[in-house]
């Protein structure tokens, strides 16, 4: 009986190993088309550099607004109307300023990676549709109407 189950195995496993190179090419295909691997790979970048910058603010960043800002605990400052029930303004300001902050350190960074844009390519207007042609240009792109 066990030689039955052998034989079985043995004539379904190239089957089975086709069906998995299928699915793994299916699998690949769809990460490629579907855009999820830099999808995936944007989400671990995302989070490391959300790591640097929060490593910038609490650690470079914000010693020195604790320094220019009034002692005391002023995140908690708050307005009470009745009870428990109370206004944190100072919640509100802390997280605005820290909303502030965060933007900046990441403006910077962004702008220290990308650098200064491009200058765009000087053109010109195409004498017959008016479609705008870069000036080394011999040839109106739109028209086909030499420039």
């Amino acid at each position: 009986m066990s030689t039955n189950l052998d034989e079985t195995a043995r004539e379904s496993s190239p089957q089975k190993l086709s069906n998995a190179s299928v699915l793994a090419k299916e699998f690949k295909d769809f990460l490629l088309k579907q855009n999820a691997l830099a999808l995936a790979v944007g989400v671990v970048i995302g989070g490391a550099v959300g790591r640097v910058v929060s490593g910038i603010v609490d650690d470079v960043i914000m010693p020195i607004v604790g320094v220019l800002l009034p002692g005391g605990e002023w995140r908690t400052a708050q307005l009470t109307l009745s009870g428990t029930n109370a206004i944190k303004y100072g919640d509100l300001l802390g997280r605005a300023l820290d909303f502030a902050i965060v933007s900046t350190v990441v403006f910077f960074i962004v702008k220290a990676v990308l650098g200064k844009p491009k200058p765009p390519v000087p053109t010109r207007p195409c004498p017959e549709c008016l479609e705008a042609v870069p000036t080394a240009a011999r040839k109106c792109r739109a028209c086909g109407s030499a420039v």
